[in-house]
């Protein structure tokens, strides 16, 4: 393999680590399957037990149970809102409000000049904290952060729109395409 290649996997290698995408992606894709095939009872129903079922497959494997239980507590959260809300949109309000407090988060980092993005890489990389404080060092962490704040913006904007219109498969779309792809794509 190429050395820039090399490099990229190995970034996202660290950036992704053991991050339980399915824990998270397979409820929602249920979701959508059962809410457009059997009704929103069975979609709620379907996704509560499919994170369920990751959980007890998690247990059974002996692997760590904190991406299966965050699964498990998304979905539930979900499901109580669409149900509060009886709209099969309130399923996908907990990734709204995510991208206003990340929107928000990136905001705030760059007001107190203590970028977002410096955080996420000291949390993966574990390196000095002082280094990413380093003059030289900050604008670039500022830059990415910036670029991640437009990022959060323009997918609030569009899933905001999709919410309103009430479209629940663009929803689904929408929220795969900016969720876990998106952000590992902007971590690496």
């Amino acid at each position: 393999m190429p050395g820039k290649a090399r490099e990229l996997l190995d970034e996202f290698r660290t950036v992704a680590g053991n991050v339980g995408l399915l824990d998270t992606i397979l409820p929602s894709i249920l979701f959508l399957l059962l809410n457009g095939l059997a009704g929103f009872n069975a979609a709620m129903i379907g996704a509560l037990g499919m994170a369920l079922l990751i959980a007890v497959l998690r247990l059974r494997r002996k692997q760590p149970l904190i991406y299966a239980l965050a699964g498990m507590a998304s979905v539930g959260l979900a499901i109580t809102l669409a149900y509060l809300l009886g709209r099969s949109e309130g399923y996908f309000l907990p990734n709204i409000v995510n991208s206003v407090l990340m929107l928000a988060l990136a905001l705030v980092s760059l007001a107190i000049g203590k970028p977002m993005v410096a955080w996420t890489s000291y949390l993966a990389r574990r390196w000095p904290l002082e280094w990413y404080w380093h003059p030289r060092v900050r604008p670039a962490y500022s830059e990415v952060t910036v670029a991640w704040a437009a990022f959060f913006a323009l997918r609030l904007g569009w899933q905001g729109a999709l919410f309103q219109g009430q479209a629940v498969e663009r929803l689904a779309l929408a929220n795969a395409l900016t969720g876990w792809p998106a952000t590992l794509a902007l971590l690496v």
